[in-house]
């Protein structure tokens, strides 16, 4: 038994050690005649002859976008999503492969009918699904979609579809959140249009409701509090309602990140919009791979800024200023549920410290609207970086 297993052994190696140098052999002889065909300028431009064979491999893309005005089609106002995933099902409902989207919002299935590690490879009908994000809605309609793909020698990949996957637009839950201070009472008004569509009384103590796609500004009155505020396409939270809040009169400023540079990154330096910053730089929403937030988190432009290392960062000047409002998103995906704390400071008085919980997918619209501070402390719970864009003060 011991010598026919060592026969059997040896056999093995024989064969293995011929498979090895016939590949090797093949190799050289590719080489060869690839060189031999580089020397020759006849050969520099020649129109391919045989179309019989496809040796390469090809993303086949599904695009998922952020439909900012919820119109169902990709406009100028929309952004790619990324983090985003795609799932590949093949016609008997079998479970194949999943892709996120990436920072351009593109989730990529490889194609090919040569190369072994792409997911589609043969001819046939595939369905892709779309994972939507609890609370949000699709907007196209085409969460899932079926395509068939068919075999095309000469093509790239072998494989080509008889249409792309549809663009599929995703629009944000909106929701209202806030706290009222104990032993007051206030009353808010959800308008839309020009016409009221709720009215509901704001007991002491936190709230929390979803708000109507039509909804664009809320009221809230009371005997210590007043304020007005146009909606955004994103989650509000109000933080705790404080009185002397900024009025309807006031002249807002729009501070974005775009002007501190036109390169991928830098510090966010002292002077920007009249302004000390501590901690804060700007970044092009594409300029990490893989980051969720900074891209989906960027409001307005290219830039948006976040916080170094995510570590505490401040901005504020020694003259007091209105604080309205700031998109704050958190950068990664692994952070989702991060909370964000925000202080906010006039002289040596904390007039505002609020807990925001964020989203890499999309921004939360924290709107404080104090009337008078001179700094602003932004920080996370766990030290994980904070997307902030838009950031809108009265001065």
């Amino acid at each position: 038994m011991a010598a026919n297993a060592l026969v059997l052994f040896v056999s093995a190696l024989v064969v293995a050690g011929a498979i090895v140098l016939t590949a090797l052999a093949l190799r050289r002889r590719r080489k060869r005649r690839k060189l031999r065909r580089s020397t020759d300028p006849a050969h520099d431009y020649r129109a391919r002859a045989n179309w019989s064979a496809s040796d390469h491999a090809l993303n086949y893309s599904s695009f998922v976008f952020m439909d900012v005005d919820g119109d169902g089609r990709f406009g100028e106002a929309d952004r790619p999503m990324g983090g985003i995933v795609v799932r590949v099902f093949d016609d008997k409902g079998a479970f194949i492969t999943s892709a996120t989207s990436n920072s351009s919002g593109f989730a990529n299935f490889l194609m090919s009918t040569r190369k072994r590690w792409a997911s589609l490879r043969a001819p046939g009908l595939y369905q892709f699904s779309v994972s939507v994000p609890k609370g949000w809605r699709v907007s196209t309609g085409n969460e899932s979609q079926t395509l068939r793909l068919v075999e095309l020698p000469g093509s790239p990949a072998g494989l080509v579809g008889e249409d792309l996957p549809g663009l599929v637009g995703l629009v944000p839950g909106r929701s209202l959140r806030g706290k009222t201070p104990a032993s007051a009472q206030a009353t808010l008004k959800v308008m839309g249009k020009g016409e009221l569509l709720q009215t509901m009384p704001l007991a002491a103590g936190s709230f929390h409701f979803d708000l109507p796609d039509v909804a664009d500004t809320l009221e809230i009155s009371g005997p210590d509090f007043g304020r007005r505020l146009a909606l955004s396409p994103y989650p509000t939270d109000l933080g705790e309602l404080r009185p002397d809040a900024i009025s309807d009169e006031a002249v807002l400023s729009r501070i974005g990140f775009d002007d501190v540079t036109s390169l991928d990154f830098k510090k966010v330096p002292s002077g920007h919009a009249g302004l000390e910053w501590r901690n804060i730089n700007a970044i092009a929403r594409n300029y990490v791979k893989e980051s969720e937030g900074y891209l989906n988190g960027s409001i307005r432009g290219n830039h948006a800024a976040y916080t170094s290392s995510g570590h505490p960062a401040e901005f504020g000047g020694s003259t007091p200023f209105g604080f309205h409002s700031v998109m704050l998103t958190a950068a990664w995906l692994r952070s989702e549920g991060e909370v964000a704390l925000i202080e906010s400071w006039l002289g040596d008085e904390l007039v505002a410290s609020d807990e925001v919980v964020l989203s890499a997918l999309a921004p939360v619209h924290y709107a404080p609207m104090l009337k008078a501070v001179t700094r602003v402390r932004v920080s996370t719970r766990h030290y994980w970086q904070l997307v902030l864009d838009d950031l809108v003060l009265a001065r």
